[in-house]
């Protein structure tokens, strides 16, 4: 089996989760992962692809779900089995603070001679924080690390220590690299400046074939998985975008936490027919949907008529964002290029105030104008989604934002066809680093209980997702933020099988989950005010741990409703196949011109 020159390990947020008695509650039941969130960062595809393609082969391990998979899964004889000339690690999303930085020491342990090295959203933002652990040696920062990380690989592979000595020519390598944090061996930081920050993302391919290919290289289908039930349900993702031009106050992908955190002065966009191509790529051997990140009419009209031009004929299924509300032409526009398309708006609230204080810019009227249109377009379904935790918002509102939920089951039942689906989900587990909301708290009505990232860390093994949450508002604190997520979820889940979305089995069973993770949260609160000796307190949290496991997945919606209906095969095996064989005549053609 090939030795890889990288590999990339994906944590899962708490480790080892499968030991710890934790109420995660829905902080994930509107994304495709569990609550340990599973799912790696779609940047680890591009970064494997920019490596092989310089000659640099690159291996991913889902360590997430191979823990998932199997309880009995030994990571540290795993990773103490691995071979690899540097280990790569994200911290890309805050909750994985837990989880990353704690495989970084078992990886250390076992590989002590080899680099670590952290990248990510959040290695970036608290990048003097995480360099000071012993087991991590380098982070790259920003959010274009592909040719940061092609020059230190490069300088590792030819022997480049470390951590070099002061003034040394190694040092003075690493402190060529843009966006690179190193250590020298005199133990100070050196942190260069975030100079590398591509106008567009053209250079690089996002090339899903390049992981069924390695999953042959390496033997290893299990690791690869981005997400635990993705074989079933294959939903992949394109790119469109790094960077944004909005605001939202919580957000760590807004305009102000991307200037912040990566020194993107504007954002970097992908050509449309590029964009085309990579989705048309995805189609030739997956038949799941392909989600667009980022709404394609962010670079303008232009970029919007160019796309859905090189993508016209597509028939397979598609989800787009929308951002603000866009007129019926575009809706027309979009349902001739790819007539089997979903629509996503985060409305975040019903509530203008609420919802433009978050940094949504458009009225209510002009949002339902859009689904109107979208829908005569021929959208397949319109999904609605609404969050609590808001600026602004009070318990009150967020059951306004219910009852707004039943307006629109109302306002949209076509005789029994429900093609507008209401999600309500809490922020959680974390007000992004880098947002708006966490570099001026006060200023937007926020009380944030950590800053740092070990805080993070150990607010992550808190006993339920409640003492998880690190703020709470001045118009609600947390008790009343789990209290009014899991009373909306209760609301919206019986309205839904009112209106017949969801039959009857589905219905009951979500309510009974509801009320379960309610009792269990109740439950907590009482042991954490109660027994003060922490041992004891342990004792009687681990005695819940069983029912708390139950609790913990699709907790205020089925996750099922976020899948569209797929049937028969969800992988076209004749055509990746032809893509391994591909690629084993280019490994053996590569092999004859080296000898």
């Amino acid at each position: 089996m090939a030795i890889p020159d990288l590999t990339l390990l994906h944590a899962p947020s708490v480790y080892d989760f499968r030991r710890e008695s934790i109420l995660y509650g829905p902080v994930s039941d509107l994304v495709p992962s569990t609550p340990v969130f599973e799912m790696y960062p779609i940047g680890f595809t591009t970064m494997a692809e920019y490596l092989e393609r310089h000659d640099l082969q690159t291996r991913i391990v889902n360590l997430a779900v191979r823990m998932l998979d199997d309880i009995n899964f030994d990571v540290e004889d795993y990773i103490q089995k691995l071979d690899s000339l540097v280990y790569g690690i994200d911290l890309h999303w805050l909750p994985h603070a837990h989880g990353s930085v704690e495989i970084s020491k078992i990886v250390k342990r076992y590989h002590p001679k080899s680099p670590v090295l952290f990248g990510g959203f959040s290695s970036s933002y608290f990048y003097k924080e995480l360099i000071s652990y012993p087991s991590v040696d380098f982070i790259i920062r920003g959010d274009s690390t592909e040719l940061p990380l092609l020059m230190l690989m490069q300088y590792l592979r030819a022997g480049g220590e470390i951590r070099p000595e002061p003034l040394s020519l190694g040092a003075g390598r690493l402190e060529a690299i843009p966006n690179l944090v190193y250590k020298t061996g005199d133990g100070e930081m050196h942190a260069n400046p975030i100079s590398y920050s591509p106008d567009n993302l053209d250079d690089l391919l996002l090339d899903y074939t390049h992981v069924l290919r390695s999953v042959v290289r390496y033997r290893d289908l299990a690791s690869y998985k981005p997400f635990r039930n993705w074989m079933k349900y294959p939903i992949t993702a394109a790119l469109t975008v790094r960077g944004c031009r909005y605001n939202c106050t919580t957000c760590g992908g807004s305009a102000c936490a991307f200037r912040g955190i990566s020194n993107r002065q504007r954002p970097a966009y992908r050509s449309p027919e590029l964009l085309a191509q990579d989705i048309r790529r995805i189609g030739e051997y997956s038949k799941g949907p392909v989600f667009i990140l980022g709404d394609i009419r962010q670079p303008g009209e232009d970029y919007t008529r160019r796309f859905l031009d090189a993508i016209s004929g597509y028939k397979k299924p598609v989800f787009i964002e929308l951002f603000d509300a866009a007129p019926k032409k575009f809706f027309q526009d979009v349902a001739r290029a790819m007539p089997n398309f979903t629509v996503e708006i985060s409305m975040e609230s019903h509530d203008e105030p609420v919802r433009k204080a978050f940094g949504r810019p458009y009225s209510t009227a002009d949002i339902e104008r859009s689904m109107d249109d979208a829908l005569d377009a021929g959208c397949k379904r319109l999904d609605l989604f609404f969050m609590v935790g808001l600026k602004g918002q009070t318990y009150e509102s967020v059951m306004g934002t219910v009852e707004y939920s039943r307006q629109m089951l109302k306002r949209y039942d076509r005789g029994g066809e429900h093609r507008v689906i209401p999600f309500i989900s809490p922020l959680a587990p974390f007000v992004d680093p880098g947002s708006r909301a966490f570099e001026e708290p006060e200023k937007h009505g926020y009380r944030l209980f950590a800053r740092t990232l070990e805080e993070h860390r150990r607010q992550l093994l808190a006993p339920s997702w409640k003492y998880v949450l690190n703020y709470e508002t001045i118009w609600m604190n947390r008790d009343q933020i789990a209290n009014a997520t899991y009373e909306s979820g209760r609301q919206l889940n019986l309205m839904k099988g009112e209106f017949g979305v969801l039959k009857a089995a589905q219905v009951l069973a979500t309510d009974q989950r509801i009320k379960r993770a309610v009792e269990l949260m109740g439950e907590i609160d009482r042991i954490v005010q109660t027994v003060t000796d922490p041992e004891q307190r342990q004792v009687h949290l681990n005695e819940l741990k069983h029912h708390v496991d139950d609790a913990n997945l699709s907790t205020v919606c089925d996750k099922r409703e976020l899948e569209i209906p797929m049937h028969g095969p969800t992988i076209n095996l004749i055509q990746a196949a032809a893509s391994v064989v591909g690629d084993w005549w280019h490994d053996r053609a590569k092999i004859f011109r080296d000898n």
